[in-house]
C-alpha cells in the first residue's frame, strides 16, 4: 500500500509518474498568448518558507502577512489548518498585473512548479518518503505546444524550487506521516492544532512563543540556541518543523528539562481549579443578588 500526496497541487487524477530526467517541453513568457491567464485563476496552497519568503520580500512580519494576504482552509477531515493565497472576487491572484507577478522573485513552490507537480510517497514497508513528478496539463495553457524541450530536473534548477523543497520538505514529510498514520494519530486537540498553525506558518508569533521564560522552563537546550533563533529565521524554521513532529508524533528531539513536563501539568492543574472555585464563588454571589431582590 502507498500513501501520496500531490505537493504543491493536490489533484484527483491518477498522474503519469516522471523521474528528474524525463524531458518536458514548456515555455512561459510574455509572448505566450495565455500569458498570466493561470494567474487569474489562482488556487495557491503556501508552505511553510513560501510565506517565510514572501512576508519578508513585503517588509511584514508573517502575523501580518497571514491576516493582509492568506485564507485558512481545512486540509483534512481533523481540521489540520492550511492557508491559500488571498484571491480578489473573480479568483485572481492579487500579486498578479499585465506586466507578470509582482512578487516573482519570491513567488510560492506551487507558482515555481507550474506545470510540473510534486508526488511524495511513502510505500508502508519504506522508512521514508519518495519523490516524483508529474506533468499538469491544462487547456488554457499554450507554454506546452513552445519548442523548447528540457528535463524535469533542469525546470527545477531553471524554477529555484530545490531551495524551497529542502526548506519544506521535514513539513512535507509531516502532512504525509499524519495522512499515512489515519486514526491511529487521532483527532488532534485544539491546542495542538494552533500549536500547529503558529509553528508552520506563523514564524514570527513562534519565535516570541520559543524565546519566552515558559518555553525556557521546559525545554533544556542551550543559549546558542536561543541567540540564532532570535536572529536566523532558517534556524527557526527548522526548529519549528522538529517541534511539530515532537508534538504530534511524540518524536523526541528536543530535550526536555527533568520534571519540567510534570511541574507545568501541576501548574495547569492548580490554575484551573482556582479558575473553578473563582466561577463557583461568583455564581453562589450572583444566587444570593438574585434571592436577596426576590425578597
Amino acid at each position: 500500500m502507498t500513501e501520496k500526496l500531490d505537493l504543491p497541487f493536490e489533484s484527483g487524477m491518477v498522474p503519469q509518474i516522471l523521474d528528474p530526467n524525463a524531458k518536458i517541453r514548456f515555455a512561459c513568457h510574455k509572448g505566450v498568448s495565455c500569458f498570466n491567464a493561470c494567474c487569474k485563476h489562482a488556487d495557491v496552497t503556501l508552505a511553510p518558507y513560501d510565506i517565510l519568503r514572501l512576508s519578508r520580500a513585503l517588509g511584514l512580519s508573517t502575523t501580518d502577512f497571514l491576516a493582509k494576504h492568506t485564507v485558512p482552509f481545512q486540509m483534512d477531515a481533523h481540521g489540520v489548518p492550511g492557508v491559500k493565497l488571498r484571491t480578489d472576487d473573480e479568483g485572481a491572484c492579487l500579486f498578479n498585473s499585465e506586466e507578470g507577478c509582482g512578487v516573482y522573485a519570491d513567488r510560492p513552490t506551487a507558482c515555481r512548479y507550474y506545470p510540473v507537480g510534486l508526488l511524495a510517497m511513502k510505500p508502508t514497508t519504506d522508512p521514508t518518503d519518495k519523490q516524483s513528478y508529474f506533468l499538469i496539463r491544462e487547456d488554457h495553457c499554450k507554454g506546452h505546444e513552445e519548442d523548447r524541450e528540457l528535463t524535469v530536473e533542469a525546470y527545477r534548477e531553471e524554477q529555484g524550487v530545490k531551495e524551497y523543497d529542502d526548506l519544506n520538505r521535514m513539513w512535507y514529510q509531516i502532512m504525509l506521516k499524519k495522512k499515512s498514520a489515519g486514526p491511529s494519530v487521532g483527532q488532534p486537540s485544539e491546542m495542538s492544532l494552533q500549536v500547529f498553525f503558529m509553528a508552520s506558518y506563523d514564524l514570527d508569533r513562534f519565535r516570541r512563543f520559543v524565546t519566552s521564560d515558559n518555553f525556557r522552563s521546559v525545554y533544556d537546550l542551550d543559549e546558542t540556541f536561543y541567540l540564532e533563533a532570535a536572529e536566523d529565521d532558517l534556524v527557526l524554521l527548522r526548529f519549528a518543523q522538529r517541534f511539530l513532529r515532537q508534538v504530534l508524533f511524540a518524536e523526541h528531539s528536543i530535550p526536555e528539562r527533568a520534571g519540567a513536563w510534570d511541574k507545568r501539568m501541576q501548574e495547569r492543574k492548580e490554575i484551573w481549579e482556582a479558575r473553578e472555585k473563582a466561577e463557583i464563588e461568583r455564581r453562589n454571589q450572583a444566587n444570593e443578588q438574585a434571592m436577596r431582590e426576590e425578597t
